[in-house]
């Protein structure tokens, strides 16, 4: 794990608007998963689909649940099921979406962006990013494998944690298994609790709208963009610069 430099790096100025948040300045990013990096919905919503039928959910599957732990959906959509028949649930999800990963793909900038991170974290010296997600580790190996990408240090799952997000419990984790405070980190989101769990983290926030209409991520965004393919990583003045792409 690195240390945290013991002065902290320029802070990003706050914006007018959302529209000029970029370039934002942080020492790492922590990158949710689904959505942001993958591209897992047609995959989720079948095994999401098949369980709700088979429980006789009284509502289908929607972008509000998208970035949230499978045991809150649970416990939100079935209040009456007791914990043993939650767990049973959880467990029968896990199975379907592990079974279930035909067609998973890295979304358009996934690889760019990561290469641009670990060429900063060769130039800094230090980690720069990880992956903040709220699938189990199992389920993230089964995902992630379809992308070929190697697998991050400092990984935060949604088994490792309490409270997964909204809760800002798994970005502050992730930012100090990678040595740096929370406000020194940006949070790269497709959901509004993921985003809203940055913000408690103290991170700033950056939204990728794949999942989520605009209107819900924007309150609890800097900046809002459609995909990884419109930002840019660089090193200045030795900190990370986010950016928009070619600006």
């Amino acid at each position: 794990m690195i240390s945290p430099s013991s002065a902290p790096g320029p802070a990003a100025s706050e914006p007018s608007s959302r529209e000029d948040a970029l370039p934002l300045v942080a020492d790492a990013l922590l990158l949710d998963m689904d959505g942001t990096l993958i591209d897992s919905g047609p995959s989720v919503e079948r095994a999401w689909g098949t369980l709700l039928e088979e429980l006789d959910a009284p509502r289908p599957f929607d972008h509000t649940m998208h970035g949230r732990p499978a045991r809150q959906i649970l416990a939100e959509l079935l209040p009456e099921l007791d914990a043993e028949q939650i767990g049973d649930a959880h467990r029968r999800i896990e199975e379907l979406e592990i079974a279930d990963v035909a067609g998973i793909v890295a979304l358009p900038g996934t690889r760019r962006v990561l290469e641009e991170l670990e060429a900063a974290a060769e130039q800094l010296g230090r980690t720069t990013w990880t992956i903040v997600t709220s699938c189990t580790r199992p389920l993230f190996e089964a995902r992630w494998a379809r992308t070929g990408l190697p697998v991050p240090g400092h990984l935060v799952t949604a088994d490792q944690v309490t409270h997964g997000k909204p809760d800002p419990e798994p970005f502050l984790l992730g930012a100090r298994r990678l040595g740096v405070p929370g406000e020194r980190t940006i949070v790269v989101e497709d959901s509004a609790g993921g985003l809203a769990a940055g913000r408690a983290a103290g991170a700033r926030t950056v939204a990728l709208t794949t999942t989520t209409p605009a209107d819900s991520l924007s309150p609890l965004a800097d900046a809002l963009v459609t995909s990884l393919d419109d930002l840019e990583v660089a090193v200045v003045e030795g900190t990370l610069r986010l950016g928009r792409r070619g600006a």
